[in-house]
Protein backbone atom coordinates (compact mmCIF):
# COMPACT_ATOMS: atom_id res chain seq x y z
CA UNK A 1 0.00 0.00 0.00
CA UNK A 2 1.47 3.50 -0.76
CA UNK A 3 2.21 5.68 2.00
CA UNK A 4 0.72 9.52 2.44
CA UNK A 5 4.17 10.66 1.71
CA UNK A 6 3.85 8.76 -1.62
CA UNK A 7 0.75 10.07 -2.74
CA UNK A 8 1.72 13.36 -1.88
CA UNK A 9 4.78 13.43 -4.46
CA UNK A 10 3.45 11.33 -6.94
CA UNK A 11 1.09 12.66 -9.10
CA UNK A 12 0.77 8.73 -10.70
CA UNK A 13 -0.59 7.22 -7.42
CA UNK A 14 -2.43 10.52 -7.11
CA UNK A 15 -4.14 9.95 -10.64
CA UNK A 16 -4.86 6.44 -9.30
CA UNK A 17 -7.41 7.41 -6.51
CA UNK A 18 -8.85 10.93 -7.52
CA UNK A 19 -12.11 8.95 -8.48
CA UNK A 20 -12.63 8.12 -5.20
CA UNK A 21 -14.97 10.95 -4.30
CA UNK A 22 -17.30 9.04 -2.01
CA UNK A 23 -14.47 9.28 1.13
CA UNK A 24 -14.96 12.80 0.95
CA UNK A 25 -18.34 12.87 2.23
CA UNK A 26 -17.32 10.12 4.89
CA UNK A 27 -15.04 12.54 6.76
CA UNK A 28 -17.03 16.12 6.05
CA UNK A 29 -20.01 17.15 4.77
CA UNK A 30 -19.27 19.58 1.42
CA UNK A 31 -21.03 22.64 1.08
CA UNK A 32 -21.30 22.83 -2.35
CA UNK A 33 -22.86 26.10 -4.70
CA UNK A 34 -26.91 26.23 -5.16
CA UNK A 35 -26.17 24.04 -8.61
CA UNK A 36 -25.33 20.98 -6.95
CA UNK A 37 -22.09 20.27 -8.01
CA UNK A 38 -19.13 22.75 -7.97
CA UNK A 39 -17.51 24.23 -4.60
CA UNK A 40 -15.86 28.33 -4.97
CA UNK A 41 -12.52 28.69 -3.59
CA UNK A 42 -14.24 29.73 -0.15
CA UNK A 43 -16.12 26.37 0.12
CA UNK A 44 -12.67 24.69 -0.10
CA UNK A 45 -11.15 26.72 2.09
CA UNK A 46 -13.93 25.59 4.87
CA UNK A 47 -14.23 22.00 3.92
CA UNK A 48 -10.29 21.98 4.73
CA UNK A 49 -10.14 24.32 7.58
CA UNK A 50 -7.55 26.54 6.00
CA UNK A 51 -7.58 30.07 4.60
CA UNK A 52 -8.02 30.71 0.97
CA UNK A 53 -4.26 31.43 0.36
CA UNK A 54 -3.79 28.17 1.11
CA UNK A 55 -5.69 26.72 -1.42
CA UNK A 56 -4.69 29.35 -4.63
CA UNK A 57 -1.37 28.11 -4.04
CA UNK A 58 -1.92 24.75 -4.10
CA UNK A 59 -3.99 25.87 -7.21
CA UNK A 60 -0.99 27.78 -8.54
CA UNK A 61 1.37 25.25 -8.09
CA UNK A 62 -0.96 22.43 -9.62
CA UNK A 63 -3.14 24.23 -11.78
CA UNK A 64 -2.31 21.66 -15.08
CA UNK A 65 -3.00 18.92 -13.17
CA UNK A 66 -6.43 20.38 -11.05
CA UNK A 67 -7.63 21.39 -14.52
CA UNK A 68 -7.35 17.68 -15.57
CA UNK A 69 -9.63 17.13 -12.50
CA UNK A 70 -12.41 19.80 -13.26
CA UNK A 71 -11.11 23.10 -12.00
CA UNK A 72 -12.65 25.85 -14.11
CA UNK A 73 -12.32 29.12 -14.10
CA UNK A 74 -15.44 31.38 -15.20
CA UNK A 75 -15.15 34.80 -16.59
CA UNK A 76 -17.53 37.33 -18.13
CA UNK A 77 -20.46 36.02 -20.38
CA UNK A 78 -19.91 32.43 -19.08
CA UNK A 79 -19.65 33.70 -15.32
CA UNK A 80 -22.51 36.23 -15.67
CA UNK A 81 -24.56 33.37 -17.15
CA UNK A 82 -23.51 31.28 -14.03
CA UNK A 83 -24.04 33.38 -11.27
CA UNK A 84 -27.67 34.15 -12.78
CA UNK A 85 -28.53 30.58 -12.61
CA UNK A 86 -27.38 30.06 -9.32
CA UNK A 87 -28.33 33.36 -7.78
CA UNK A 88 -31.48 31.98 -9.00
CA UNK A 89 -31.70 28.97 -7.97
CA UNK A 90 -29.99 30.46 -4.29
CA UNK A 91 -33.93 32.94 -4.38
CA UNK A 92 -36.09 29.98 -5.26
CA UNK A 93 -34.83 28.12 -2.16
CA UNK A 94 -34.48 31.05 0.01
CA UNK A 95 -30.94 31.64 0.58
CA UNK A 96 -29.68 34.66 -0.17
CA UNK A 97 -26.31 34.15 0.34
CA UNK A 98 -24.97 33.64 -3.02
CA UNK A 99 -21.90 35.65 -3.68
CA UNK A 100 -21.91 37.69 -6.94
CA UNK A 101 -20.26 40.28 -8.83
CA UNK A 102 -16.70 39.13 -8.87
CA UNK A 103 -14.29 39.67 -11.70
CA UNK A 104 -13.81 35.83 -11.95
CA UNK A 105 -15.01 32.67 -9.72
CA UNK A 106 -13.37 28.98 -10.02
CA UNK A 107 -15.35 26.25 -9.73
CA UNK A 108 -13.88 22.56 -8.01
CA UNK A 109 -15.66 19.66 -8.30
CA UNK A 110 -15.82 16.47 -6.04
CA UNK A 111 -12.66 15.63 -7.98
CA UNK A 112 -10.58 18.16 -8.23
CA UNK A 113 -11.44 18.85 -3.88
CA UNK A 114 -10.08 15.12 -3.78
CA UNK A 115 -6.94 16.30 -5.50
CA UNK A 116 -6.41 19.03 -3.18
CA UNK A 117 -6.76 16.87 -0.64
CA UNK A 118 -4.02 14.71 -1.57
CA UNK A 119 -1.90 17.58 -2.18
CA UNK A 120 -2.52 19.91 0.85
CA UNK A 121 0.20 19.15 3.65
CA UNK A 122 -0.99 21.71 6.29
CA UNK A 123 -4.57 20.64 6.93
CA UNK A 124 -5.72 17.80 9.45
CA UNK A 125 -9.07 16.93 7.63
CA UNK A 126 -6.98 16.54 4.10
CA UNK A 127 -4.68 14.01 6.52
CA UNK A 128 -7.96 12.28 7.47
CA UNK A 129 -9.27 12.55 3.44
CA UNK A 130 -5.64 10.88 2.73
CA UNK A 131 -5.55 8.11 5.68
CA UNK A 132 -9.36 6.86 4.81
CA UNK A 133 -8.40 6.81 0.99
CA UNK A 134 -5.50 4.72 1.99
CA UNK A 135 -7.23 2.53 4.47
CA UNK A 136 -10.14 2.02 2.09
CA UNK A 137 -8.10 1.43 -0.45
CA UNK A 138 -6.12 -1.32 1.63
CA UNK A 139 -9.54 -2.95 2.62
CA UNK A 140 -10.29 -3.21 -1.02
CA UNK A 141 -7.41 -4.87 -2.05
CA UNK A 142 -7.77 -7.77 1.03
CA UNK A 143 -11.35 -8.43 -0.14
CA UNK A 144 -10.54 -8.67 -4.00
CA UNK A 145 -7.73 -11.05 -2.97
CA UNK A 146 -10.02 -13.22 -1.35
CA UNK A 147 -12.88 -13.11 -3.70
CA UNK A 148 -11.88 -12.48 -7.08
CA UNK A 149 -15.63 -11.15 -8.44
CA UNK A 150 -14.44 -7.76 -7.25
CA UNK A 151 -11.87 -8.15 -9.32
CA UNK A 152 -11.05 -4.55 -11.38
CA UNK A 153 -14.79 -3.14 -9.52
CA UNK A 154 -13.00 -0.32 -8.21
CA UNK A 155 -11.34 1.03 -11.34
CA UNK A 156 -15.34 0.64 -12.95
CA UNK A 157 -16.34 2.73 -10.08
CA UNK A 158 -13.81 5.24 -10.30
CA UNK A 159 -14.04 5.18 -14.05
CA UNK A 160 -18.35 5.75 -13.30
CA UNK A 161 -16.98 8.88 -10.76
CA UNK A 162 -14.92 10.41 -13.65
CA UNK A 163 -17.90 10.26 -15.37
CA UNK A 164 -20.09 11.29 -13.65
CA UNK A 165 -17.86 14.68 -13.20
CA UNK A 166 -18.78 15.68 -16.31
CA UNK A 167 -22.17 16.20 -15.93
CA UNK A 168 -22.29 19.06 -14.47
CA UNK A 169 -20.40 21.62 -16.83
CA UNK A 170 -22.87 19.53 -19.27
CA UNK A 171 -26.16 20.94 -16.67
CA UNK A 172 -24.02 24.32 -16.71
CA UNK A 173 -24.08 24.64 -20.23
CA UNK A 174 -27.72 23.66 -21.12
CA UNK A 175 -28.63 25.77 -18.27
CA UNK A 176 -28.53 29.21 -20.73
CA UNK A 177 -30.22 27.37 -23.48
CA UNK A 178 -33.45 26.85 -21.00
CA UNK A 179 -33.24 30.66 -19.33
CA UNK A 180 -33.67 31.74 -22.97
CA UNK A 181 -36.62 29.01 -24.04
CA UNK A 182 -38.26 30.69 -20.83
CA UNK A 183 -37.63 34.23 -21.52
CA UNK A 184 -39.71 33.72 -25.07
CA UNK A 185 -42.36 31.66 -23.30
CA UNK A 186 -42.44 34.38 -21.02
CA UNK A 187 -42.46 36.97 -23.95
CA UNK A 188 -44.98 35.00 -25.71
CA UNK A 189 -47.47 35.28 -22.35
CA UNK A 190 -47.14 38.70 -21.71
CA UNK A 191 -48.27 39.25 -25.70
CA UNK A 192 -50.83 36.99 -25.30
CA UNK A 193 -52.37 39.21 -22.66
CA UNK A 194 -52.05 42.32 -24.42
CA UNK A 195 -53.89 40.69 -27.02
CA UNK A 196 -56.74 39.39 -24.54
CA UNK A 197 -56.50 43.55 -23.38
CA UNK A 198 -56.79 44.48 -26.41
CA UNK A 199 -59.77 41.98 -27.71
CA UNK A 200 -61.39 43.03 -24.12
CA UNK A 201 -61.39 46.66 -25.52
CA UNK A 202 -62.88 45.74 -28.46
CA UNK A 203 -65.51 43.68 -27.11
CA UNK A 204 -66.48 46.76 -24.89
CA UNK A 205 -66.38 49.20 -27.67
CA UNK A 206 -68.93 46.95 -29.72
CA UNK A 207 -70.78 46.84 -26.78
CA UNK A 208 -70.92 50.43 -26.78
CA UNK A 209 -71.74 50.82 -30.39
CA UNK A 210 -74.35 48.51 -30.17
CA UNK A 211 -75.85 50.42 -27.33
CA UNK A 212 -75.68 53.62 -29.70
CA UNK A 213 -77.32 52.05 -32.55
CA UNK A 214 -80.36 50.66 -30.04
CA UNK A 215 -80.78 53.70 -29.15
CA UNK A 216 -80.69 55.34 -32.58
CA UNK A 217 -83.41 52.60 -33.49
CA UNK A 218 -85.79 53.79 -30.43
CA UNK A 219 -85.43 57.15 -31.38
CA UNK A 220 -86.44 56.84 -35.04
CA UNK A 221 -89.39 54.79 -34.23
CA UNK A 222 -90.15 57.67 -31.58
CA UNK A 223 -90.04 59.87 -34.60
CA UNK A 224 -92.21 57.77 -36.93
CA UNK A 225 -94.60 57.47 -34.82
CA UNK A 226 -94.80 61.28 -34.02
CA UNK A 227 -95.11 61.88 -37.47
CA UNK A 228 -97.52 59.29 -38.20
CA UNK A 229 -99.57 61.19 -35.54
CA UNK A 230 -98.52 64.85 -36.66
CA UNK A 231 -100.27 63.24 -40.38
CA UNK A 232 -103.36 62.31 -39.18
CA UNK A 233 -104.35 65.68 -36.65
CA UNK A 234 -103.27 68.01 -39.85
CA UNK A 235 -106.63 68.47 -41.93
CA UNK A 236 -107.31 66.58 -44.77
CA UNK A 237 -107.39 68.53 -48.37
CA UNK A 238 -110.50 68.31 -50.11
CA UNK A 239 -111.10 65.44 -52.40
CA UNK A 240 -110.80 66.79 -56.34
CA UNK A 241 -113.71 64.08 -57.48
CA UNK A 242 -115.98 65.65 -54.84
CA UNK A 243 -115.60 69.53 -56.27
CA UNK A 244 -116.36 67.65 -60.04
CA UNK A 245 -119.43 65.90 -58.91
CA UNK A 246 -120.96 69.71 -58.11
Amino acid sequence: MPSEVALLESRTLRADHVGRVDVLEKVRALRLLPDGTHLSTDGVARYFEVPTEAVNSVVKRHRDELHSNGLRTLKGDELQAFEMANLAISENGRDRSYPQGRAHLRLYTRRTVLNIAMLLRDSEVARCVRAYLLDTEETARTVTANDPRYDGLEHRVSDLEGSMAHIGPALQELGPVLRRMSARLESMDRRLEAVDVRLAGVDRRLDAANRVVGAMSIRLTDLSEDVADIQRRLPQPPDPRRRRRR
